[in-house]
């Protein structure tokens, strides 16, 4: 691998570039109070990120006795890695190619009310308990790549803001110039409903409260290498030893491993990359993004950027090159990305770098439930900050047999029967996806 030192992009770096989540420098993951391992407990919840520590949160809160087993560090996976977008699952019934999925009657509606459920859900937390995060709630905008793609955003709008409540609304490539001064997009959709926040922050915060449960025990270091089921209960068997639980929930998501091969077949771990910009002048990036808005766009390799909180920065993210490739090689990916959508940069340097396992299903829909005996909460699709929390705690309603559960994403994963969960075909998929891109630009120009 080319070490930056001698690499021939050294100069798009700032001489102070560090490799890692920007996030980190608010809150790192970190081991904490190493535990040991219980012999036994009620539920075990195998990853703690989102989805892992708001399920352990209800189940507490419902009196049920859990321990969170983390592989690495707490917080070391996506969790404080992603860019701080919280939507609610607008994207809900698109897959990755960009197609419309076909749901019966009423099923994708279902889905999206709860997605809207997932977003207040998060918001009334996070003011509940005074999560200082740097939550933000300005919308999105969703750059439209064609003019067809436009027409079929404006298509979306009356459906979306009456069953998702999403107070959308349309753009032309004109007025886009009040949100983000470019000509890059035909314009765009609005999302009101929609906000930004400090991911790490909001993980560290999260943390906090889970910690002063008494009914939940944190355990981080301990990656789980077996799983093993007899008469009424299971078996983990960690690197720092063994204990015995009614219950598993597996919350890995992009993590997921063959300890629980079944679950592993039906989820597709994506790398997502990330650069943070230079300290830049922040009149300067007011003129360039002056809605304060996260921005999509309807690419089928779709990126996504905002200001950071102290708008001195911006971070981009997105799909980097696919197949085998270093950090170095994917931020140039990323960099070329930003600067095609905003000029001015051109001569900006990086300052950070990271990536992060997402992980997609073949409905791409998220998912909980149970399956042989193994409770599960999978498959965030690139938007798991409010689904994730909401989502855990609606599974932990579920294993407490709650009166209050309630919730359209209690479903089986799909797989696919050619699918082993090793995810070979996304080099040649997204190669063909970024061509396809080319040509709906190509053909949309005049």
């Amino acid at each position: 691998m080319t070490s930056l030192k001698s690499s021939k992009h050294r100069h798009l770096f700032n001489d102070d570039f560090i490799h890692e989540p920007y996030w980190w420098h608010t809150y790192r993951p970190a081991v904490g109070e190493l535990v040991d391992i219980p012999a036994r407990t009620t539920v075990a919840v195998v990853g703690a990120g989102y989805a892992g520590l708001s399920t352990a949160l209800e189940l507490s809160k419902q009196g049920i006795n859990c321990v969170v087993l983390e592989a690495n560090e707490l917080g070391y996976g996506a969790s404080t890695r992603n860019a701080g977008g919280v939507s609610g699952g607008v994207n809900i019934g698109r897959r990755l190619s960009g197609r419309p999925i076909r749901y019966p009657k009423g099923e994708k509606e279902a889905l999206l009310a709860d997605a809207s459920r997932s977003f207040f859900y998060l918001k009334n937390f996070i003011q509940k308990h005074d999560i200082q995060c740097n939550w933000e709630e300005t919308g999105r905008f969703v750059g439209a790549w064609t003019p067809a793609h436009y027409q079929r955003q404006l298509n979306q709008v009356e459906y979306l803001n009456e069953y998702a409540n999403s107070e959308v609304r349309m753009v032309s490539q004109e007025e886009q110039k009040s949100i983000i001064n470019t000509d890059y997009y035909y314009g765009g959709q609005v999302i009101g409903r929609s906000a930004t926040i400090n991911p790490a922050l909001y993980y560290k915060g999260l943390l906090d409260i889970c910690s002063e449960q008494q009914a939940l025990t944190l355990c981080s270091s301990a990656r789980v290498t077996a799983l093993k089921q007899s008469d009424q209960n299971w078996e983990l068997i960690t690197n720092r030893g063994t204990i015995e639980a009614k219950h598993v929930v597996i919350a890995t998501n992009g993590y997921t491993t063959d300890v629980t091969t079944k679950l592993k077949k039906r989820i597709i771990p994506i790398e997502s990359h990330s650069i943070v910009t230079e300290e830049l002048d922040p009149e300067s990036l007011s003129n360039l993004l002056p809605g304060n808005m996260l921005v999509n766009d309807t690419l089928r390799i779709r990126s996504y950027y905002r200001l950071t909180p102290d708008k001195k920065r911006i971070l981009f993210g997105g799909r980097g090159k696919f197949g085998n490739s270093d950090y170095i090689t994917n931020s140039i990916v990323l960099y070329d990305l930003l600067t095609k959508r905003l000029p001015q940069l051109q001569g900006t340097k990086i300052s950070y770098a990271w990536s992060g396992q997402t992980g997609f299903t073949f409905d791409s829909t998220p998912h909980i439930g149970e399956q042989d005996g193994l409770y599960y909460i999978l498959g965030c699709n690139g938007s798991g900050v409010a689904m994730m929390s909401f989502l855990g705690r609606q599974l932990a309603l579920k294993i407490a047999d709650s009166p209050d559960f309630s919730c359209s994403f209690d479903r089986p994963i799909p797989g696919h029967a050619l699918y082993t969960g090793n995810p070979w075909f996304l080099t040649p998929v997204g190669n063909t996806f970024r061509l396809l891109d080319w040509i709906d630009r190509k053909k949309a120009k005049p």
